[in-house]
């Protein structure tokens, strides 16, 4: 927020009292909110605005009234909208009704602190929608102090002695009190909660924000209504007919459904249990914002983790404060820093691999770019070559994935003697690791993130204990096979569009001119047309359309109730084929991703994934897929199989191209070097 004050030497910012209030309910154990309710957390940050306008004296409140005194900005965007909407008003109104009403805006108000205090190095953001508090220099007694740890001594110092709050800290005391999450941050007893008490009733201010915000979240009729719209169930007939689900275009017949049904609809297939799915924009901001108070992971994993022998707490089926534990710990190894350390190792593989291409000849897609990635990720991340057993590994997942989370087969098709061959090779692989990973193989060589994994085990065995290794380590390889996807329908992409191909072309060119990039040089303006292609890519072709979580906490979504235990499918890309989000959804148009349409930018592209389970890897997978593209592209000239390929896709359990693409290699552009 702007409105953010400096001493004469502008050395320390004061902090707004909504900065303030979000610092104070900052949990670093979970790297979110303590436990506030959403509506009650709107509430309270909408308080705090009103009472930081109160302090500026641009209204005066008290507990029956609220009255604009100085329309006069106050240098605020997020102030000053609300000061404006106080003076639109042409009727006084008390402090409960603006709550009331302004409360819808907190969220984003909300988004607009955090992003401020991360612009005033007071919090670090971490993908999932994480932040923790940095270390600064420029609050408290000592250089290790942070913001928040500045304010909660102001408060700590306010509630456990007889010393006279600031104004400020009393109305801060009021809000968190009002939130009923001082138990989660100080240890009370019996004096301090009195002391609590007693402190919420010194400053007027204080009090009438806190009463009009208690008021609000008692109050029974601005709760939504347990009464919520029925959900509407899909017609057989129409799913049916549907032609996205003869192509197996996953995200554009969820697209289709949500136009017809709504947001919120029911599937029920034959001789199967009722499907309830989220799509569109809306649902994908309600998930990416709401869904670790009500959503749970753990519960349509756990069968998946039995077969791989594992305990629970695998980072799929994680939630809450141990999630992000384990989020922030394996963060560096899954980093693009990590694989921009690794690029000369990178480019060697790749080169390895396309050296056994021939011109003239064609190669089955999904395999290829599979293999090729997998030659990649196996030395890179686990210090093994595994491309012998890389397609059995794979088969054996993908049969475990659509045995026992998406329940299209039967478990006895886990236990086929086909299927247990293929299991045994993950005992081969953990025995390559072993070997490969004892001290004097791995001594004088950069970390990799099997390193990271075993550092863990060691470090922290409670959270990951060694019964978790076995899927873990074998996880890392599993990459192979979404990311060698990934790149199949890029390829797809780039070789049926031969104009696109040429303009990526010349940007490989360009780039590889002197020899192989390092990191620094993938900037944006290098990568301008490979960047947006690949996101373009990534919003038509999605590997993962759609995820699973069960409601742990019975809730509302789009007007429909969700009771607690249902398993719910978001299917988070369905947006992607929205007209109201991508107009002309099934065009491959790069120019989305420019000013002033940015098209991107909004809770509708999510080819990550959504929230708390956003895919770590997220910037290693655009870096790899990047440095694929180009040195394709630099070497040589492919083209789609059969020339009048049209695509289809295989969604199960993953989207894929079906087995009918190939590639050809049409042309060797220069030589492959070789070091």
């Amino acid at each position: 927020m702007t409105d953010t004050k400096t001493t004469p030497d502008g050395a320390t910012p004061t902090l707004s009292l909504p900065e303030e209030l979000i610092l104070m309910l900052l949990n670093e154990e979970t790297g979110y909110f303590h436990h506030v309710p959403g509506w009650e957390l709107n509430c309270a940050v909408i308080g705090a605005v009103l009472a930081e306008l109160s302090l500026l004296l641009r209204i005066d409140t008290d507990l029956r009234s609220l009255n604009l005194t100085d329309p006069t900005e106050t240098g605020s965007p997020i102030l000053d909208s609300i000061l404006k909407e106080i003076a639109d008003e042409p009727r006084p109104k008390n402090t409960q009704y603006w709550i009331d009403r302004l409360a819808p805006q907190a969220e984003s108000i909300i988004d607009s602190t955090l992003d401020r205090l991360v612009e005033l190095k007071i919090l670090k953001h971490h993908d999932g929608d994480f932040w923790t508090l940095l270390p600064s220099n420029q609050f408290g007694s000592s250089k290790k102090d942070t913001a928040g740890q500045s304010i909660k001594m102001r408060i700590s110092e306010a509630v456990f002695t007889d010393t006279i709050p600031d104004p400020r800290d009393i109305i801060v005391i009021c809000l968190v009190n009002t939130c009923d999450v001082f138990r989660f941050i100080f240890e009370l007893d019996e004096k301090s909660t009195e002391r609590i008490k007693e402190i919420c009733q010194m400053d007027l201010i204080g009090r009438s924000m806190a009463d009009a915000v208690q008021h609000n979240i008692s109050t029974p009729l601005i709760r939504h209504s347990s009464l919520g719209k029925k959900i509407p169930r899909v017609s057989l007939r129409y799913l049916l007919f549907n032609p996205h689900l003869r192509t197996g275009h996953i995200p554009a017949l969820f697209a289709d459904l949500a136009k017809k049904y709504g947001p919120v609809f029911e599937l029920r297939p034959p001789f199967a249990k009722p499907m309830v799915f989220l799509a569109g924009a809306e649902t994908n901001r309600w998930v990416h914002r709401q869904g670790r108070l009500y959503l749970r992971a753990k519960d349509y994993f756990a069968d998946f983790e039995k077969v791989y022998g594992a305990a629970s707490g695998l980072m799929p089926s994680l939630d809450g404060g141990d999630h992000f534990r384990l989020r922030r710990a394996m963060g560096p190894g899954y980093s693009k820093k990590r694989l921009e350390g690794q690029l000369d190792e990178l480019y060697r593989n790749a080169r390895y691999f396309m050296a056994g291409w021939v011109v003239g000849r064609s190669y089955r897609a999904t395999p290829l770019c599979r293999h090729m990635i997998n030659g990649q990720i196996s030395p890179l991340a686990a210090n093994v070559d595994s491309q012998d057993i890389i397609d059995d590994l794979i088969a054996f997942k993908e049969r475990a994935l659509t045995t026992h989370i998406i329940k299209a087969l039967p478990q006895f098709m886990l236990h086929t003697p086909w299927m247990k061959r293929r299991a045994k090779t993950i005992d081969t692989l953990l025995k390559r690791i072993q070997m490969s990973h004892t001290p004097t193989q791995r001594a004088g060589r950069p970390r990799n993130l099997t390193d990271d994994w075993l550092s863990l085990h060691a470090s922290d065995p409670q959270l990951m204990p060694e019964s978790n290794l076995r899927f873990a380590l074998s996880a890392t390889l599993f990459a192979s096979m979404y990311l060698g996807d990934a790149l199949s329908f890029t390829l797809y992409a780039m070789a049926s569009r031969p104009k696109l191909y040429e303009q990526i072309q010349s940007e490989a060119d360009a780039l590889f001119e002197k020899g192989e990039p390092s990191g620094e040089d993938f900037t944006s303006d290098a990568l301008d047309i490979t960047n947006r292609f690949i996101k373009e890519c990534l919003r038509m072709y999605p590997i993962v359309p759609m995820s699973m979580r069960h409601i742990m906490n019975s809730c509302i979504v789009e007007g429909h109730k969700l009771p607690v235990g249902l398993r719910v499918h978001i299917a988070q890309t369905a947006s992607h084929y929205m007209e109201d989000v991508f107009p002309d959804p099934f065009s491959f148009d790069i120019d989305r991703y420019q000013s002033p349409r940015n098209e991107h930018r909004s809770d509708g592209y999510a080819p990550y994934g959504l929230g708390t389970h956003k895919c770590l890897g997220h910037q290693w997978v655009n870096l790899q897929l990047s440095v694929n593209i180009l040195m394709i592209a630099h070497y040589f000239t492919l083209e789609v199989a059969p020339a009048n390929y049209k695509l289809r896709f295989s969604p199960l359990p993953s989207m894929k191209p079906d087995k009918k693409l190939k590639f050809k290699i049409a042309e060797q552009r220069r030589k492959l070097p070789i070091r």
